[in-house]
């Protein structure tokens, strides 16, 4: 099973790196479409900025026992791609800074949250209802963390695809295999 305070830092230091590549974004490569995709690169800022919330649900769903899949407050299937537009959307006209501002607070709260879990919690399973491009899967929450951890530069490879020439710059950072096999999963022809 991972190491909490490992998957922390690893967080932390993938969080840092993603500030300074967001921080160093023209106006103009903000507003570029990434292809193979429906959103803006500014879009993915919003979404790791607001992502953290239904996850650190899950963790409190999981230390309370309960089924560690995200739904909705009346019970139903949580939809992670409406959400995650929905966010989107509600965050277009902010700036870099308020995503950055709003990504550290909810950040926080979700270390509190996955600081908390115990061994038997990392063993619990987790139901991932399965998104607009992934089956459901049942995996251990344990798994489940040791590729999360990896959400920033997943995302820093799908706004580098609108942004000829920075993925290079980055190459170091975003040379990792669990983050070439969610781009694979993501991102196939057809």
């Amino acid at each position: 099973m991972p190491d909490l305070d490992a998957i922390v830092r690893e967080l932390d230091a993938h969080r840092e790196r993603f500030e300074a590549f967001c921080r160093s974004l023209s106006a103009d490569e903000l507003d570029r479409p990434v292809p193979q995709s429906t959103w803006l690169v500014r879009d993915f800022i919003a979404h790791l900025a607001t992502i953290d919330g239904p996850v650190a649900e899950m963790f409190r769903a999981v230390r309370r026992g309960e089924d560690g899949g995200i739904r909705t407050p009346d019970g139903a299937r949580f939809d992670v791609d409406d959400w995650n537009e929905l966010r989107v959307q509600e965050r277009r006209a902010r700036s870099v800074e308020e995503l950055l501002d709003e990504a550290r607070r909810e950040r926080e709260a979700l270390k509190r949250d996955l600081l908390a879990l115990t061994p038997e919690d990392l063993e619990r399973p987790l139901r991932f209802a399965g998104d607009a491009k992934r089956p459901p899967a049942t995996i251990p929450l344990g798994m489940y963390l040791a590729g999360w951890c990896k959400h920033d530069p997943m995302h820093v490879v799908d706004m580098c695809r609108a942004l000829p020439g920075r993925a290079e710059e980055l190459r170091g950072w975003l040379d990792d295999p669990v983050v070439a096999r969610y781009q694979a999963a993501m991102n196939q022809a057809g």
